[in-house]
């Protein structure tokens, strides 16, 4: 039955069973709601809108560039004709059984490559991040006279041309450069840097009365990897990679610098000045609360560091391009050199596509060893 009510004018209206909806002016019945969906695909509408022109430009320039070469790696094509034509031979992952499993001088070379590589981000990597953290908390403290000065002085090498300081440092390291220069005033006859093959863990060694390197003998020489025996493999970098490597870390530590001196900055002073209160020394300062502030700053160091190492390709250019006996050759001027020395763009293609399946595994890898290790307790119900 209806129940009558008084509205504050004083005219009646009828209303419904109690939990009843009111009738719309529109005598709908309904009261109309917007659904809060319609506001969302509003938003993600212009949320397109706003970024397409960037997305149109990662499209063109960057996405399709890369399965065009992703095509070509399973072409046979020196470059003088149209690859989408059929004028080039489909020889599908051909390319790719070359470099990795048919015996030959294309799968030694790239093994050689990786070697040298391997060597090469080893060190640079480690080398550079720890310089680079060493030099972020000496500019980072606040008693520091100087601080602009010196965090210039430490940037500059990361802003100046890397061909330029390659061919600077070529003339320092020269058999009668500067650094030979400087070690013969201590007694110290320095190597001819650029023109020396030799493996710098094999010299130890060979110092050492362990191995001859000259007549391997034993596991070292009877087993082999992809070409290469295990004594080649563990020859370590040789004297002319190293150079480069010295060149890298001096060049990079700058740019890391700045990313750490970022990072420190944001870490609270009442965390170190409490520390300090509890009798803290500056070592346990850095492993308890630098250091775990710094955690995902120093996964992007160390990302940043991996994959820039892993394509080194200027200074190889410009020292040597692979000599002395392919002991400086990497995986990318290999690709640049089969391609634009050899007219074979499907084998560079390929070593192209090699680096980047193994960037993208070791970079997985080193997130999974840099991730948190908490304990994850459950909510008690």
């Amino acid at each position: 039955m209806p129940i009558r009510t008084m509205r504050a004018s004083g005219t009646p209206r009828t209303t419904g069973s109690p939990g009843a909806p009111d009738s719309a002016p529109g005598g709908t019945g309904t009261t109309a709601k917007a659904h809060p969906r319609a506001g969302l695909r509003g938003e993600g509408t212009w949320g397109w809108l706003f970024v397409s022109p960037m997305v149109l430009v990662l499209g063109l320039f960057m996405v399709l560039p890369i399965l065009m070469a992703l095509w070509v790696s399973l072409l046979h094509w020196d470059g003088q004709s149209n690859p989408f034509s059929g004028q080039a031979d489909f020889v599908g992952l051909d390319n790719y059984r070359t470099l990795l499993t048919q015996d030959g001088l294309d799968r030694t070379l790239f093994a050689t490559s990786l070697r040298n590589n391997a060597y090469y981000v080893l060190l640079t990597v480690p080398l550079q991040t720890v310089l680079a953290l060493t030099l972020a908390l000496i500019v980072n403290q606040r008693l520091l006279r100087g601080r602009g000065a010196l965090r210039t002085t430490f940037f500059f090498p990361s802003v100046t041309s890397s061909i330029a300081v390659s061919t600077v440092f070529l003339f320092l390291f020269q058999g009668s450069g500067a650094v030979n220069s400087m070690l013969s005033w201590i007694g110290l006859k320095g190597p001819n840097w650029f023109a020396d093959p030799r493996g710098v863990l094999s010299l130890i060694l060979s110092g050492l009365g362990i191995v001859d390197p000259e007549r391997p003998a034993g596991v070292l020489a009877d087993h082999s990897l992809m070409g290469l025996s295990w004594f080649e493999w563990l020859a370590g970098p040789s004297v002319a990679m190293c150079t480069i490597i010295l060149l890298a870390v001096w060049t990079t530590s700058g740019s890391f610098m700045l990313i750490f001196l970022a990072a420190l900055q944001n870490i609270p002073r009442e965390l170190e000045e409490s520390a300090a209160m509890e009798g803290v020394n500056r070592r346990q300062m850095l492993r308890y609360v630098t250091l775990p502030g710094l955690r995902p700053v120093l996964f992007l160091v160390l990302t940043l560091g991996l994959i820039s190492t892993w394509q080194v390709f200027d200074q190889v250019y410009v020292m040597g391009q692979g000599a002395p006996g392919n002991t400086t050759l990497t995986p990318a001027f290999l690709s640049y050199s089969a391609g634009f020395d050899n007219a074979d763009f499907g084998q560079g293609s390929a070593i192209a596509f090699i680096l980047l399946a193994l960037i993208l595994i070791l970079t997985a890898f080193q997130r999974w060893a840099l991730r948190e290790r908490g304990v994850h307790t459950g909510r008690n119900r």
